[in-house]
């Protein structure tokens, strides 16, 4: 059907409804052969034109194929509404139940994705940037470059460094975790106004042997060591006395109370 110039205003042409629908002219052009969405009209040159009911064809076409419909599927589900008044909002409650559909699918590949994703970053060593942001200020190159300078050539280092070269963000959280514990079990002890030889402060103490046992050996006499260097470091006395006022002297009297405990039970020294 040829149109007037006047008709021309209220259709549209082949490249209008691509840039409309956000599809090439070709797909247009592939629809209107094989009877899916044929233009309803023609221009005075013969150009395809879309009427209004063209687009609410061309829509729905969009949709299901969006939804991954197959054409002759579409070419199906419209020829059987095409008599029906009501077919438009058929096609809309089918498409909007395929939509919901595909939601709940891509929900369930997210929560997969997620879980292989944190499985992935759980399986892997932890990142200098990850060790900052867990422990803050307790995390430092400079010292990390020191304890190396001080202890480098030491067995407790190089088991260290062989039992943490693997730890992940979970692991180091759990290490966190116990060094706030042990720290908690000190001040529990110490505000209960118990002695560093109370058994609540040699649990707390004994705590603290076996958490530095994630990373090497320590013996009761190694502990003692590094109890007196918890009050000879300043870094080491703030530590511990940001917690509580008293608490590094505290927490180097029980760990040699605990030490004497155990060498006197004949543990290792």
């Amino acid at each position: 059907m040829t149109t007037t110039m006047t008709d021309i205003d209220t259709l549209l042409t082949v490249g209008q409804v691509a840039d409309l629908f956000g599809v090439t002219v070709r797909t247009l052009h592939h629809y209107d052969e094989i009877g899916l969405v044929v233009p309803s009209e023609r221009s005075r040159a013969g150009y395809r034109l879309y009427t209004a009911a063209d687009l609410v064809r061309l829509q729905h076409v969009v949709v299901y194929r969006r939804l991954e419909f197959p054409l002759e599927q579409i070419a199906t589900l419209l020829e059987q509404g095409a008599t029906d008044p009501r077919a438009s909002a058929e096609h809309l409650r089918r498409q909007r139940a395929a939509v919901l559909h595909r939601l709940d699918e891509l929900r369930e590949l997210v929560t997969a994705i997620d879980t292989a994703l944190e499985a992935t970053m759980n399986d892997r060593p932890a990142t200098r940037e990850e060790m900052r942001e867990l422990f803050g200020d307790g995390f430092s190159d400079d010292y990390e470059a020191e304890a190396q300078q001080r202890w480098g050539e030491t067995d407790a280092w190089r088991q260290s460094r062989e039992r943490t070269a693997r730890y992940t963000v979970a692991d180091w959280a759990q290490v966190k975790e116990e060094m706030q514990a042990v720290g908690e079990g000190f001040a529990a002890a110490m505000d209960a106004g118990m002695p560093p030889t109370s058994q609540a402060a040699l649990e707390a103490a004994e705590a603290h042997r076996r958490s530095i046992e994630r990373f090497y050996d320590c013996s009761y006499a190694m502990h003692r060591g590094l109890a007196d260097m918890y009050l000879a470091d300043p870094r080491f006395t703030k530590t511990y006395e940001d917690i509580r006022v008293g608490m590094a002297q505290y927490v180097h009297d029980a760990i040699h109370a605990n030490a004497d405990q155990g060498q006197g039970q004949g543990a290792p020294g």
